[in-house]
């Protein structure tokens, strides 16, 4: 934002103005390059909004024993297996489990 007001106001400068020497010419190019770092800072700015978030996050994947998923240190011992503990996953599936 900083880039893009001083261009406009070395633009009005230049035009209300006059110069016709060295310091015009180096006001002109300094114009030129804050209007040009005003525009790749516009440019990356939407990029980043189209892109989104950069990391979506994702939820940890849940262990056995875990609460949040209903099995207890009982259920686990009792069944003793990964496949039943898969199978009783897939029996009665809650809100953050993955099928």
């Amino acid at each position: 934002m900083l880039a893009a007001v001083a261009a406009c106001w070395l633009l009005a400068s230049l035009i209300a103005g006059r110069r016709q020497d060295l310091l015009g010419v180096a006001m002109a190019l300094l114009c030129v390059l804050l209007a040009t770092v005003a525009g790749v800072a516009v440019a990356a700015a939407r990029q980043r909004d189209a892109e989104g978030p950069a990391h979506p996050a994702q939820p940890p994947e849940p262990v056995p024993g875990d609460p949040a998923i209903g099995l207890d240190a009982d259920t686990l011992e009792s069944l003793g297996d990964r496949e039943a503990v898969r199978a009783m996953r897939a029996r009665y599936p809650r809100d953050g489990d993955r099928r």
